[in-house]
């Protein structure tokens, strides 16, 4: 343990002030001096001391007089007290009163490096009792913060998905309300009004899905109330997952190419997680290629995880936004300004699904050349 440190002597000797010098210094000790209670005092408020070795008697009353209000300023300062052998009962009393232990006049330079040692390891011993005290309530605080933050975010997630399920019903029949008159099975429409119909139509549309990824994400921050996880076949839900959007990519004149290996590889999923997680990312690849492009699935082994990996042609994400990617209703800006609709929840609802299979992503990408995701996940162990 670190034995040099930084001491006061108070004590109106000058010869017991240069004797603990001449003992102490060449140790590595810093000493200063004082010679009454009044300037010890003013010396341990103006400066930081490890120990102090005070007199019992002092010009100007009991060095006694000095342990409680050098505690007032140091709890963990140590006070050795400087005794002649007819104050023994004095010093006692001061041990009583807060000081760390007393050496007898007179002294040798041994015993009061010995003492001067031991009452050094306990100012370090009363540090790291603090330190930890510190760490202590420090680590209660931030157990009670951890609490409220997650009854919080408890609270928004159910207060999302009530307000989400509340607003789809009304959208869904107000969209069926306008499809109705947009192909005129209510009267006739004429041209004019038709354009702004189906403008509306498409607002609507963009209305539903924020409210479905609204739903997602309510869901995905409560999969502990999910079922539990079982063993899945990779190969069937991202084969439903392409064939889910193949009509999508059509229609943009994308061409989607895969390769799914026949040997089974499973893992531990729930059919929704793996629907978020896998439709998500390739209807986010259909969605930002533009028309003519490409999107590639493949799926292997490597070592013991099942890669996925989804590849597009796309408008790509720049650099700087990468280590944004996941954050609630973030869109890079390219993807705001390419006039393409989005509500910037999709890769959130990702990340949060890949977290509670224990699997992992990364993303590869380069700004108008196209997106890869890689997703790893940890393969069912039979």
């Amino acid at each position: 343990m670190e034995t040099s440190g930084k001491i006061l002597i108070v004590d109106d000797e000058i010869g017991i002030h240069r004797g603990v010098q001449r003992a102490l210094e060449p140790q590595g000790y810093s000493i200063e001096t004082a010679t009454t209670i009044e300037e010890g005092l003013q010396k341990i408020r103006q400066a930081k001391f490890d120990l102090v070795l005070l007199d019992v008697m002092l010009p100007d009353g009991r060095g006694i007089d000095l342990v409680a209000p050098a505690h007032a300023d140091d709890p963990n300062l140590v006070i050795v007290i400087i005794t002649g052998y007819a104050t023994v009962e004095l010093a006692v009393d001061a041990i009583k009163q807060g000081a760390y232990d007393f050496i007898a006049k007179p002294f040798s330079a041994d015993m009061l490096l010995l003492t001067v040692r031991q009452g050094m390891e306990k100012r370090q011993l009363l540090l790291e009792a603090q330190r930890l005290q510190a760490i202590e309530q420090e680590a209660a605080l931030l157990t009670i913060e951890k609490e409220s933050a997650e009854k919080l975010s408890e609270f928004k997630s159910t207060f999302t998905l009530m307000i989400a399920h509340e607003l789809r019903s009304p959208v869904s029949a107000a969209q069926s309300l306008l499809r109705t008159l947009i192909h005129g099975l209510a009267g006739t429409v004429s041209e004019k009004q038709g354009e702004i119909l189906t403008r509306i139509d498409a607002r609507m549309d963009e209305l539903m899905a924020l409210i479905n990824d609204l739903l997602d994400l309510a869901s995905s921050k409560t999969l502990a109330d999910e079922p539990s996880l079982t063993s899945m076949s990779l190969q069937a839900a991202l084969q439903a997952s392409i064939d889910r959007f193949c009509i999508q990519a059509e229609h943009k004149n994308i061409t989607i190419s895969y390769h799914i290996p026949e040997t089974p590889l499973e893992i531990l999923a729930t059919p929704d997680s793996l629907e978020r997680i896998l439709g998500n990312l390739i209807s986010n690849a259909i969605k930002y290629t533009l028309e003519g492009g490409s999107v590639e699935v493949s799926m292997q082994l490597v070592a013991d995880e099942v890669e996925i990996c989804v590849a597009d042609s796309g408008i790509g994400i720049p650099q700087a936004a990468l280590k944004k990617l996941g954050e609630e209703f973030y869109r890079a800006e390219n993807a705001k300004q390419s006039g393409i609709t989005g509500t910037g929840l999709g890769l959130s609802i990702v990340k949060q699904n890949i977290d509670y299979l224990r699997g992992r992503m990364q993303i590869h990408s380069v700004e108008g050349q196209g997106t890869t995701f890689r997703v790893y996940f940890p393969l069912a162990k039979t």
